[in-house]
């Protein structure tokens, strides 16, 4: 637990900003003479979360984001990968840049955000609102975005019923949304010394590569259907 909440503050604490990184870009192909804009357009998987998404301390290519890319590339799957990752963000940090992140339409939209939230002990109602008006602010601009939430612990610093109720923020958001949930974001990494970096708090690219897969596991079945 002690591990975990070391990885937690840095997540809120640092201000390192990385800025959004666009993996496996690809122009669509154009053929206006057979199919609309639309269709011709190369789907896109957008992740939009704090420095745990922005992959601090690591080359951009070993973020998790990154490797999701390729992840779904060897699959078959012709996605464009964004990170819009930023260390230090907060729900209302996120809210206020949302709309312009935005500003084309996505088709899988991956929300990380809210340890720092927690760690601040911010209101949960006004961290639970911000995540809503995120996640309003995606369906507004491309409607058929699928929505993906991240689950995130926090140490019971601030009394078990707040950290319990902290993370219940994430499964009633999915609830409500109609959203995957990624159960716990840093399952199997937060806490163990070996997966994170030397300074004992952010995931190393071994640490990543787990990480990748807890996100792959519910995200997978998602690309599968959007073939379909």
């Amino acid at each position: 637990m002690a591990g975990l909440l070391l990885i937690l503050c840095v997540v809120g604490c640092t201000s390192k900003t990385e800025t959004s990184q666009t993996q496996d870009e690809k122009p669509a192909v154009s053929d206006s003479t057979s199919k609309p804009a639309e269709e011709n357009r190369q789907k896109t998987i957008l992740f939009f979360g704090n420095s745990l998404t922005a992959g601090y301390g690591l080359d951009p290519a070993e973020a998790f984001p990154a490797l999701i890319g390729e992840k779904a590339k060897a699959a078959g799957f012709d996605y464009q990968v964004i990170n819009a990752g930023v260390s230090g963000e907060t729900t209302a940090g996120g809210k206020s840049r949302i709309s312009w992140v935005m500003n084309k339409p996505v088709d899988v939209f991956v929300l990380e955000l809210g340890a720092n939230d927690g760690l601040r002990g911010i209101p949960l109602d006004a961290s639970k609102k911000n995540l809503q008006a995120i996640i309003d602010t995606v369906k507004l601009k491309s409607p058929q975005a699928q929505i993906v939430i991240a689950g995130m612990h926090i140490p019971p610093n601030l009394g078990p019923d707040y950290s319990g109720q902290f993370y219940r923020i994430f499964i009633d958001l999915s609830r409500k949304n109609k959203a995957a949930l990624i159960p716990f974001l840093l399952d199997d990494v937060a806490g163990i010394p070996k997966l994170n970096q030397a300074d004992g708090i952010h995931p190393t690219a071994e640490g990543h590569k787990i990480v990748t897969e807890n996100v792959w596991k519910v995200l997978e079945p998602l690309l599968q259907k959007q073939e379909l």
